[in-house]
């Protein structure tokens, strides 16, 4: 079972599990000279994202990605490149390398081939922080998408785009043998209700059910929780 991590509230958390990724990043460049790092967008990573722009780490070392992103230009309100910008890579983190998860085309099938070189030199990843959603989502894994068994099994490739009645827009997203390989992995999760979704994800049952498994099944990922 993963650590469990209860902060008495939403800036704390960002604050601390902001210094446990620095370190965790700081740890890969001394090993081996780089680091990867892929992180969540919508609302509630905003703290940790500016929080962790702060940190004290090579920055220029380090490759960041999204852990999905949606099918939409930059300059939409939706995008979470859009957010990555304003947030992450900033300040002492504006050096850092992004690996785009989204590019202009007709449809994400056809803009995955270009994206893929660039995901490709990440791999695997140094750390990962995934949020979860109410319906037990990770990353744009959706319960019901269209993609979704590919998504998860051993050989699926890294990168995959998906469609779900959830999700909005369709997406792209980071699968889950990306997810199981990265060499940390970290669940930012906040308020009562994902709370009660993540206590049904920890029960033992179908990842197609509660996509969230495929991180939680890890012994040694970590959950950083606040109401």
């Amino acid at each position: 079972m993963p650590d469990f991590m209860q902060y008495p509230d939403r800036d704390i958390l960002a604050v601390d599990l902001a210094e446990v990724v620095a370190d965790q990043l700081n740890e890969a460049i001394e090993a081996r000279g780089k680091a990867s790092l892929a992180v969540p967008g919508g609302t509630t990573p905003r703290a940790f994202l500016e929080a962790l722009s702060k940190q004290d780490v090579a920055w220029e070392k380090v490759r960041v990605m999204l852990t999905d992103e949606r099918f939409v230009p930059e300059d939409s309100g939706r995008s979470n490149t859009r957010l990555l910008k304003e947030t992450l890579l900033q300040g002492k983190a504006a050096t850092a390398t992004l690996v785009p998860l989204v590019a202009a085309g007709d449809a994400p099938e056809a803009v995955l081939g270009g994206l893929m070189a660039g995901l490709n030199a990440a791999l695997p990843l140094d750390a990962v922080v995934l949020g979860m959603g109410e319906d037990m989502h990770t990353a744009s894994l959706f319960p019901g998408a269209d993609r979704l068994e590919e998504a998860l099994a051993e050989a699926a490739p890294p990168l995959m785009a998906m469609r779900a009645d959830g999700a909005g827009e369709p997406r792209i997203t980071l699968t889950a043998p990306v997810l199981r390989t990265a060499r940390a992995a970290y669940i930012l999760i906040a308020g009562a209700a994902k709370l009660a979704a993540l206590k049904e994800a920890l029960f033992e049952g179908p990842e197609a059910e509660a996509p969230i498994r495929v991180v939680l099944a890890r012994e040694d990922a970590e959950i950083h929780y606040a109401e």
